[in-house]
């Protein structure tokens, strides 16, 4: 299908790069050097504990419906836009997504000073909880996936900081999930969100928090997005988190981040400096993502990248996708601030899918998106979804 666009899709491309080649060549007025030193200082401060839990709080709106349990990611393409977005340097900043784990191969490519998870399920946000409870204590990649999959680290063939990530998955596809071992983790995640994060859990917040818990330790390594009891993993199905782990960008080099150590660290570090902060909140609702857009503008936080994967489509269909564009405008961004968008392969592929994959995965300009929305360009999903979107070329 031809692009709808006023520019040819490549055309619009070549002429973002160009702009950032200008910029890269230094006609940027240089940072003053008593303002890159707070930057700089600011990037290895840790927020405290009491404030992290506050912004869960006052930022977070009522628990809302979804119709899936995303335990992960669904989405196969999720890497194909990682050369691109350190073509555009989309880097540093504020970052904010939605959904699972995807956000920390997303953040350790971006390496943001901070970043918010808005999802509207609050299970989602107890998962996150779930998440950096277990970052607090895994310094390594096998570490992690010992305590998110309930699998003690024990034996000879016990991987070490060093092993090769499909060592690490051929280990805990065979290491047993013993149930007094999930007791004390689960017992051990509890207190450390309840004290360490100094975040309270309601009566519900311990049921979701044992729900997903169970689930991971349960399925382990295939694990996947799920629609109420049907797990649809395996060929033709949704990834597991297996399949998550190994994909390739489009040059067939891994990327998620605990296939790199380098990376699976930078995560840990923001996670331990209590820096990615996950929220309840509808994108289109009244108080979560324009709030956080209000905390990011009034600290001085420009965002570098909105992963907002398929959640428009729902927007659309809800009829309240001006509600999020509102929401939108009160995010501080720049000429560099771009969605990170998700587009799952139903009926017409979009120009931008890749054999192979259920899911492509493309980035538009967030400024861009505003003037097209105030000039009446988007009728509908598709439609936004084909106009000055910027994708990978498959070489």
């Amino acid at each position: 299908m031809a692009d709808p666009s006023p520019l040819h899709r490549k055309s619009w491309r070549n002429v973002l790069l160009l702009i950032v080649g200008v910029s890269a060549l230094g006609l940027q007025a240089p940072t003053p050097p008593a303002r890159g030193a707070r930057l700089a200082a600011e990037e290895t401060a840790s927020l405290p504990a009491a404030e992290f839990s506050r912004l869960i709080q006052t930022l977070s709106e009522e628990n809302g419906y979804f119709r899936s349990d995303n335990f992960t990611s669904n989405e196969t393409s999720y890497l194909h836009v990682v050369d691109l977005l350190r073509e555009l340097h989309v880097s540093g900043g504020a970052y904010v997504g939605v959904g699972p784990e995807q956000n920390f191969t997303y953040i350790a490519k971006i390496r943001p000073r901070i970043a918010f998870v808005v999802d509207i399920r609050r299970q989602a946000m107890i998962q996150h909880l779930l998440y950096k409870a277990i970052f607090e204590t895994a310094d390594t990649r096998s570490e992690f996936l010992a305590g998110l999959l309930c699998r003690p680290l024990a034996g000879e063939h016990a991987p070490g900081a060093d092993a090769a990530t499909a060592d690490i998955l051929g280990y805990f596809e065979q290491a047993p999930s013993p149930e007094d071992v999930f007791v004390a983790n689960l017992a051990r995640v509890r207190k450390t969100i309840q004290e360490r994060f100094r975040f309270a859990l309601s009566e519900n917040d311990s049921e979701r928090l044992d729900n997903v818990y169970s689930a991971f330790r349960k399925e382990g390594l295939m694990i996947s997005f799920r629609f109420g009891t049907m797990n649809w993993s395996g060929p033709g199905g949704f990834p597991t988190l297996k399949d998550l782990i190994l994909e390739q960008d489009l040059q067939g080099r891994p990327g998620n981040f605990l296939a790199n150590d380098d990376d699976y660290r930078f995560v840990r570090d923001l996670q331990r400096r209590n820096r990615v902060i996950p929220v309840v909140g509808d994108f289109a609702g009244r108080k979560a993502l324009g709030a956080v857009g209000d905390y990011l503008r009034k600290n001085g936080y420009t965002v570098s990248a909105f992963y907002t994967s398929n959640v428009e489509q729902f927007l659309f269909q809800n009829r309240v996708f001006g509600s999020f564009v509102d929401n939108v405008r009160r995010l501080p961004i720049d000429d560099a601030s771009v969605f990170i968008r998700a587009v799952p392969l139903r009926g017409q592929p979009h120009p931008a899918h890749v054999p192979g994959n259920r899911t492509a995965t493309i980035l538009q300009k967030i400024r861009v998106f505003l003037r097209d929305y105030d000039e009446g360009v988007y009728r509908d999903y598709w439609n936004l979804l084909m106009t000055h979107y910027i994708a990978a070329e498959v070489r």
